[in-house]
């Protein structure tokens, strides 16, 4: 059975991201012949929240990515220093809408950021198709996370795998630029010894 949406079960043994020299995350473009193991991450990645295995068996088709699925230019991969990929996004459509079609992330890095790193690199991607707004079919154990990422219900979907389940069809504005990086630091409240106000 489900846990309750905006709760998550305890870890599940994977090592954290974040342990040892491969820790560091890059984001790059996803590669048509990627398709099985991003299908195998999504799956894993829904299994997270305790969905149990007829529950799991009816989404596979819809998780299941082809290579067409990964045109260039419309998904992103993050990969640890050692090459294991943690999470992909990927963004279809035509603007100025475009849509969120997929966000998953390797149960062994849920929790770590990433999946903010990905939404943001959604969003600049969809920048750069000319979107000006994604709209998204929100898994229910998701929707808090798209409303930490400013997203907004706007109604009900219905589920493609699971006749008769109603999923939050949500929303978002595309910026018409990325974010800084890093917010600029504030200045020191006390000048440093040895300098003059």
């Amino acid at each position: 059975m489900p846990h309750p949406p905006g709760t998550r079960p305890a870890s599940r043994g994977a090592s954290p991201v974040g342990a040892g020299a491969d820790a560091r995350v890059r984001l790059r473009p996803a590669r048509p012949d990627e398709a099985p193991a991003l299908s195998g991450l999504a799956l894993r990645s829904k299994g997270h929240w305790g969905y149990d295995d007829a529950f799991l068996a009816a989404c596979r088709d819809e998780l299941t990515l082809r290579q067409e699925d990964l045109a260039p230019g419309t998904a992103t991969v993050a990969e640890d220093g050692a090459g294991r990929v943690l999470g992909f996004v990927l963004v279809d459509g035509a603007p100025p809408q475009g849509r969120l079609d997929m966000l998953f992330v390797d149960p062994s890095a849920i929790g770590s950021g990433l999946g903010r790193r990905l939404f943001a690199a959604a969003l600049s991607t969809a920048r750069g198709l000319g979107m000006s707004r994604l709209t998204i079919d929100a898994d229910p154990y998701a929707e808090p996370f798209y409303r930490a990422m400013g997203a907004q219900v706007t109604g009900t979907v219905p589920s493609g795998s699971v006749p008769g389940r109603l999923l939050p069809l949500m929303a978002v504005d595309v910026p018409p630029t990325d974010p800084p990086a890093t917010p600029p630091a504030d200045p020191p409240a006390t000048p440093p010894a040895g300098t003059l106000p």
